[in-house]
């Protein structure tokens, strides 16, 4: 398998966490804010230990962040992990992952364990899964997936499960299928499949806990199909359901859960793919299951599922794809660009929040397929200071 065609198929990048990792992420209980932050470098410039993708980095409940797999620059999937930790400012070599993979996803789930899914290894998906336990700084199988796949998307529901939805399987196959992870048995089990099969897409759990699937693709090369479709799936009926289209087909774009219940739809490209990169935005409301158009971005992103967070003073900060940071204001529905920089373009890099509010940027490629080891800590304290000026 060539790496172009990989690249068609690295379409849920984290999850990071995030990714990689969930489309929103919970914020801490508490966010402090250092009286002394004003005299804090607002931009730091770190090392990974591992030049990474696709990889995820997902916040623990001690405040470390736990970034893993990824890729370097092959079809190879990493199972190599880091550990940061925001007190001491760097990374620590963590376990190996038993499954080398990219293009997964992470979920910290509420015992604080985090459930590794799915994803890529020498362009072979993958139907493993793990769970990393920081107490014991170990991984353990659990699992499998019933149906392989990467370029899913996973949110831990209110019920501490967690929603598996959509991505591509064996053969090149889109999805429409979806599984229910089980913390307590250690199990999946299917629910309900999508109207639609799809990757690229965002997953994002709402305020009254149904979960929002947005956009995505379907179908190869000249086949390709950009989605306008969003559904809706219900946990209490286990079912998902149409709700209303897109202002704009996108895929490989960003959501985030809004204060106000309210969903962020971001950027992502259109058919083009990076020659058709987009800036708009709109916004999603839950109460008329209507998309409305919103400001446009100041710079056009794709590649930067899961790198847009809600900060602790309701405002979204925009770190994906290209260096630049810029923030979006719901009381004013505008977007502002920061002098924030992190230099090159960064696809399918990694952001976690940090527990007093800093951000973690970790990995992702620019020009060519080689991924970066850089990473950045942003201080956004002066915006949670309510100072607009500050953020710019």
């Amino acid at each position: 398998m060539g790496l172009r065609r990989l690249f068609l198929m690295l379409v849920a990048a984290s999850l990071c966490a995030c990714g990689p990792q969930p489309t929103t992420v919970p914020l801490p209980p508490t966010v402090s804010v250092d009286p002394t932050a004003a005299v804090r470098q607002p931009l730091q410039s770190l090392h990974l230990a591992v030049a990474r993708s696709a990889h995820t980095a997902t916040t623990l409940l001690d405040g470390r962040v736990l970034v893993t797999g990824g890729f370097a620059g092959s079809e190879a999937g990493l199972d190599s992990t880091e550990l940061f930790d925001p007190a001491t400012e760097r990374f620590a070599q963590g376990p190996a992952l038993l499954h080398a993979r990219l293009a997964h996803t992470a979920t910290r789930l509420n015992d604080g364990r985090v459930l590794i899914v799915g994803g890529l290894d020498n362009g072979r998906y993958l139907s493993s899964a793990e769970l990393y336990d920081p107490t014991t700084d170990t991984f353990a199988e659990t699992g499998p997936l019933l149906e392989a796949r990467s370029g899913h998307g996973a949110i831990l529901l209110e019920d501490g499960r967690v929603l598996i939805v959509g991505g591509v399987g064996a053969g090149w196959t889109f999805l429409a299928s979806a599984e229910i992870f089980d913390p307590a048995r250690g199990t999946f089990a299917s629910t309900g499949s999508m109207q639609t099969a799809r990757e690229s897409h965002t997953v994002t759990l709402l305020a009254d806990g149904r979960v929002l699937v947005v956009g995505g693709h379907s179908g190869q090369r000249r086949a390709l199909e950009i989605l306008a479709s969003a559904e809706i799936y219900d946990p209490a009926r286990g079912a998902f359901q149409t709700v209303g289209s897109l202002r704009l087909a996108r895929h490989k774009h960003d959501a985030v859960l809004l204060a106000n219940g309210r969903v962020l739809i971001l950027g992502g490209a259109d058919a083009r793919d990076e020659q058709g990169q987009l800036a708009s935005a709109e916004l999603f409301d839950p109460a008329t299951g209507a998309f409305e158009p919103t400001a446009d971005m100041n710079l056009t992103r794709y590649k930067f599922q899961g790198t847009s967070l809600r900060l602790p003073d309701g405002r979204v900060a925009v770190l994906g794809g290209p260096g630049r940071l810029e923030t979006f204001d719901p009381t004013t529905n505008t977007f502002a660009l920061s002098t924030v920089d992190l230099g090159p373009t960064r696809l399918f890099a990694a952001v976690a929040l940090l527990a007093d509010g800093r951000l973690l940027v970790t990995g992702g490629y620019g020009s060519g397929i080689a991924a970066s080891d850089g990473a950045w800590v942003v201080d956004l304290a002066p915006c949670l200071q309510g100072s607009t000026s500050a953020c710019r």
